[in-house]
């Protein structure tokens, strides 16, 4: 996908809305749903109470779902820690049947903007080695490996998974304010 599809896409997805302790069910359900190793109930109130960036993407209910709720238009959320002059996103996660939609770009799009807004210069995250599906997205992003952390994610005992390091420079002088480079 170019880079105005990404940006299309990010456009078309849904609204943001700002997590809250209310919704700590909500992500905690989605989460145990999506991965087999999810956050605990504890890491989402941790993030909330240290203040860190945490959103929701909403869209129409799903399913079938009559009500037009946080909890049926919940498509997904991410959950960021600022720090001097960057920014590490720690989780972002699509509903299990939301995904392949766009929804994941739409998230970090989003984070991308919140980044640059509070003056980071530099985008950080890991992901498992395994997840080759992400690491795609984030390569057509711009995020480069700058590292490996072996063991870093539970598998299945004994076993650890390595989680690889990526990076982005966000845009500074000369590129458009508040639109990351991945979108110009």
């Amino acid at each position: 996908m170019n880079r105005d599809g990404q940006a299309a896409a990010g456009r078309q997805a849904g609204c943001f809305a700002e997590m809250t302790v209310a919704d700590i069910d909500l992500v905690w359900a989605i989460e145990q749903q999506t991965y087999d190793f999810p956050w605990s109930r504890g890491n989402f109130t941790d993030s909330l109470a240290s203040g860190y960036l945490a959103c929701l993407l909403t869209g129409p209910a799903m399913d079938g779902l009559r009500r037009v709720d946080r909890q049926a238009r919940c498509l997904g959320y991410m959950v960021a820690m600022p720090g001097a002059d960057e920014m590490h996103l720690l989780n972002i996660t699509v509903r299990p049947e939301a995904q392949g939609q766009g929804h994941g770009r739409a998230l970090l799009g989003e984070l991308m903007r919140r980044s640059i807004d509070v003056g980071a210069h530099t985008l950080w995250l890991e992901v498992r080695e395994s997840n080759q599906r992400a690491r795609r997205l984030y390569s057509r992003w711009g995020f480069a490996e700058a590292g490996r952390r072996k063991g870093y994610y539970p598998a299945l005992p004994p076993q650890r998974e390595d989680a690889i390091v990526m990076k982005l420079a966000l845009p500074g002088a000369g590129q458009p304010a508040g639109v990351p480079h991945a979108l110009v």
